[in-house]
């Protein structure tokens, strides 16, 4: 999947594939995860939010933790 840089203190690069509704998030610590059953609309709210990492932590990170995994 393709991925944009992210301006953030902890997340460096965002994709998202609309198909198969996955977010995929890269950090700094160099770890990929990737969030399934995730929605369009929420991947234009994350890119147009003021903050990406504030808007990953409240309304990704505990939303959609039961619907990610680690991309090795």
């Amino acid at each position: 999947m393709e991925r944009q840089p992210i301006s953030s203190s902890n997340i460096v690069s965002a994709g998202y594939d609309a198909a198969n509704q996955i977010l995929e998030l890269e950090f700094k610590n160099g770890v990929v995860w990737q969030y399934t059953h995730f929605p369009e609309e929420m991947w234009y709210e994350f890119l147009g939010a003021p903050s990406q990492g504030k808007y990953f932590y409240a309304q990704i990170r505990s939303r959609f933790a039961d619907l990610s995994y680690r991309v090795e």
